[in-house]
């Protein structure tokens, strides 16, 4: 194991991609009620036209176009209603010359019929006649036979995000049960002889634990299951334990701490002693973020990821690291970036790709980028941010009115 050797992003990202295979994601079946937010893991097709019909968009009648033409306020036409067609039945008339039918809104159209007229244009005349007071064109006001989606079309390509849209439009297609991605599980361990958990008395020279809570929520947020955390002391013992019990139910075990050079950081050296083949990266080109530990243990299927004590730092390479992985390995759609110019000079770092974090304005040009420059430590550089830009390693840096492509948080 050569430690701090470090690997580019890019080199970093294959190595994971390698590591665990195109097989690690498993697929489980979900009722479609309980979809939202899943990722797709089959391409859906339309099981039926819909609508299977041709339904009105409106309270209105059922007409032949042609026979509303030249219909005002003045001259009115006049039609004969010869069906009043209920909401969930079929129409029984066939629409001629002079006819019409009371259709409602989502309601069958009748054969013969080629559009609709609103009701508020549309007035009794007699116990069978309406007067038309405005003409409508063909196809006005009606929803064809498989405008919405065809039997046999691909309607979601797998790897699709099922939002609350999505759902409804498998429910329109009579599906009960859908194939996604189950969620990877995540345990969190934060390392540190100065950690006390939130809620406890804090003597002088001890901070609270803030990483533990900080990752589970931006792990859920990316749709990942967390199946334990635990804060432990710089202890050999104390860690391993942690470790081993986290990867008998894990597929990825997040260590937050010591994973630099230091002498209590012992990260590195379990991560290679538990799992086979062990470390492939120990240091990334990534400011922030260089003592990053990335394992594999074959054995368990587990992925060891060793972040940056600092907060900013570990959830900065966790988003880069584990949720890109996830979601390059779903197939996901990859995330969209705003435009925006920049507000304001920042000084490169050469030899390392940098992650400058932004807050975000809207104006009558578009986004204004307000660069926020921090140390890894302080939340505060991360809770007044909008987004973040990536920095190219060989960028000598980036000037005021520069445009920049900001990835939102």
């Amino acid at each position: 194991m050569q430690l701090l050797k470090v690997d580019t992003l890019e080199q970093a990202r294959e190595k994971l991609i390698q590591a665990v295979g195109s097989d690690w994601l498993k697929v489980c079946e979900v009722a479609v009620e309980d979809a939202r937010d899943k990722v797709l893991a089959e391409d859906i097709y339309g099981v039926q036209d819909i609508p299977e019909f041709r339904r009105s968009m409106v309270d209105g009648y059922a007409v032949q176009a042609k026979d509303t033409m030249g219909a005002s306020d003045s001259i009115p036409v006049f039609l004969e209603v010869i069906e009043d067609v209920a909401i969930g039945t079929k129409a029984q008339s066939t629409i001629v010359p002079g006819t019409c039918a009371y259709v409602p809104t989502g309601g069958m159209l009748p054969e013969g019929a080629d559009s609709c007229v609103m009701v508020e244009y549309c007035e009794q005349f007699d116990k069978t006649h309406i007067a038309v007071s405005q003409p409508v064109s063909p196809g006005r006001h009606i929803v064809d036979i498989g405008e919405d989606s065809k039997k046999g079309a691909l309607i979601f390509k797998k790897g699709r995000r099922l939002r609350p849209q999505e759902v409804g439009v498998l429910a329109a297609e009579g599906l009960t049960k859908v194939k996604v991605y189950a969620p990877l599980s995540v345990f969190v361990i934060s390392t540190g002889d100065e950690l006390v958990t939130p809620g406890e008395e804090l003597p002088i020279g001890k901070i609270y634990d803030i990483n533990t809570q900080a990752l589970t929520a931006l792990a859920r947020k990316h749709g990942f299951f967390i199946s334990g955390t635990k804060t432990v002391p710089d202890v050999y013992e104390a860690l391993r334990g942690a470790i081993e019990e986290a990867q008998k139910i894990s597929d990825i075990v997040v260590i937050s701490g010591g994973s630099s050079k230091g002498k209590k950081d012992i990260t590195a050296q379990l991560i290679d002693e538990l799992s086979e083949p062990g470390v492939f990266t120990h240091g990334l080109a990534l400011k922030p973020g260089k003592p990053t530990i990335l394992g594999m243990d074959k054995k368990s299927h587990t992925l060891m990821v060793g972040l940056p004590g600092h907060p900013v730092a570990a959830m900065a390479v966790f988003e880069m690291l584990p949720v890109w992985l996830k979601k390059e390995l779903e197939g996901e759609a990859k995330k969209l970036l705003l435009p925006a110019v920049l507000d304001g000079n920042v000084p490169g770092t050469p030899g390392r790709k940098m992650l400058l974090f932004v807050e975000l304005t809207r104006s009558e040009d578009g986004y204004q980028a307000r660069p926020i420059f921090g140390k890894s430590g302080l939340m505060s550089t991360m809770t007044r941010a909008d987004g973040y830009a990536v920095v190219d390693l060989n960028q000598e840096g980036l000037k005021s009115g520069d445009k920049i492509w900001v990835a939102q948080l």
